[in-house]
């Protein structure tokens, strides 16, 4: 896989009024592909990852594998070898880019026994706290330093033990899991996460010689081994991306087939556009919303939760959705407490949304968007504001779309193929990311 070249600035310009039409096939989840890769750290033989989406963040995981002694070479399928690789020093420049460094944590932890990073950065949607991560790995016999900058682990051999997390963690789950698949004894995970692609994780280290149970459920078991080896797996589809071009359609109406992702991870959007007024069709491996015209949309108020849960991931756009209801709409965000920086970014589209506190907000309509010139904050804020272009009276331009690239492959030529009137517009000027701007 190749390096991600420096970043230059691009925006997206839309032309609203296209109803959407056709079929979509889902590309791998972004989100299952980056620990995938950090697993490859855990063994010397090869790993190769197919269906991994062609997104900055992968380049990036990519690149610091790289940095770390290994080599990586593919797109879609992937080829990762980790046999020479010695580094467990993850560079400043390359690690703050983005939230999944962190789980390069348990994976050099329990390959080398010592582990150096830089604090992850994230996109500033809130405290996405790493103590539960460090205080598990210090339970397992990790020896941990922090600073503002960096955190610096070493360890002689994990050894397993009953894990805890107050709340479920996505990241802590999987950091916990790379770190007691080599770890001495019986690693008990309580609460942990159940999203699909922390479920995907599993599956591969189980490939790769991990034994784990409980798979799909709160307590995960995992029996340390003394080696693992290499595996061939496919990345899962993106249930995130297949939610967000399902809001879509319901959003600018027409109707849209939805292939290579499961409707069983996405029960719960799905149930709520029906009521909204869409028309949901399911089958296996594929799923169809439509919306007529002269339908109107139905104010359905959401609340955020973990998997099996409303996805936080996909709260920004269903409010874009919202804004286009008859009524009111309470969304509830109880994942993250600084999630709603598109709301700014969709006042100036027109849109009546006011925000109580820190979780709850109430969109105020049917509201009248009309084509603008905005700025996206981060990734599931830039897929609201397109689909907000999509509904609005004439022409938007989003700025700052590079977030955008990070975590959907080729939005703006999917939607363009089943009918948006949407394209990428070069900027001149080159970005300057500051380091805490990133997922």
């Amino acid at each position: 896989m190749k390096s991600p070249a420096p970043r230059r600035d691009f925006a997206l310009r839309i032309t609203g009024g296209a109803q959407l039409a056709g079929e979509l096939c889902v590309s791998g989840s972004k989100n299952a592909a980056l620990p995938e890769m950090a697993a490859a750290l855990l063994t010397s033989e090869p790993v190769r990852l197919s269906n991994v989406p062609r997104v900055t963040d992968t380049e990036l995981m990519a690149q610091i594998l790289t940095e770390l002694g290994g080599r990586t070479d593919g797109e879609g399928s992937v080829n990762i070898r980790m046999g020479n690789a010695r580094g467990t020093n993850v560079p400043d420049e390359l690690g703050r880019r983005m939230r999944a460094t962190i789980v390069l944590l348990g994976a050099l932890l329990g390959r080398f026994g010592q582990a150096r990073l830089p604090r992850p950065g994230g996109d500033d949607i809130g405290a996405r706290r790493v103590e539960q991560h460090l205080r598990g790995l210090r339970q397992m016999g990790a020896r941990i330093e922090e600073s503002a900058t960096e955190i610096v682990a070493e360890v002689d051999r994990l050894r397993g033990e009953r894990i805890v997390f107050d709340l479920p963690t996505v990241t802590g789950t999987e950091n916990i899991l790379l770190a007691a698949v080599l770890a001495e004894g019986r690693t008990e995970i309580f609460n942990a996460a159940r999203e699909p692609h922390v479920q995907d994780l599993c599956r591969l280290l189980v490939k790769m010689g991990a034994r784990i149970e409980g798979i799909g459920t709160e307590r995960l078991v995992v029996d340390g081994v003394r080696e693992l080896g290499g595996a061939e797996h496919t990345v899962i589809a993106d249930y995130l991306e297949a939610g967000t071009y399902a809001i879509a359609v319901a959003a600018a109406g027409g109707e849209l087939k939805i292939e290579c992702s499961s409707p069983e991870d996405l029960h719960v959007l799905l149930l709520k556009l029906e009521l909204a007024g869409a028309h949901v069709q399911t089958g296996d491996g594929w799923f169809r919303v439509g919306r007529r015209p002269r339908t109107r949309i139905k104010p359905i108020d959401m609340s955020t939760w973990t998997f099996p849960g409303f996805p936080t991931d996909l709260q920004a756009q269903y409010m874009a959705l919202m804004t286009q209801a008859d009524g009111e709409t309470v969304i509830s965000e109880y994942v993250h407490e600084n999630r709603f920086q598109h709301v700014t970014q969709l006042a100036k589209m027109g849109a009546g949304i006011t925000v109580e506190g820190r979780i709850h907000a109430v969109v105020h309509g049917p509201c009248r968007l009309r084509g603008t010139e905005v700025t996206i904050p981060d990734i599931r804020s830039g897929a609201a504001l397109v689909i907000a272009g999509l509904c609005a009276e004439g022409e938007s331009l989003l700025r700052n779309a590079w977030h955008v690239e990070r975590g959907y492959e080729d939005m703006a030529g999917k939607l363009a193929s089943i009918g948006a009137q949407i394209e990428r517009v070069p900027v001149d000027s080159e970005i300057n990311h500051p380091g805490h701007s990133y997922e």
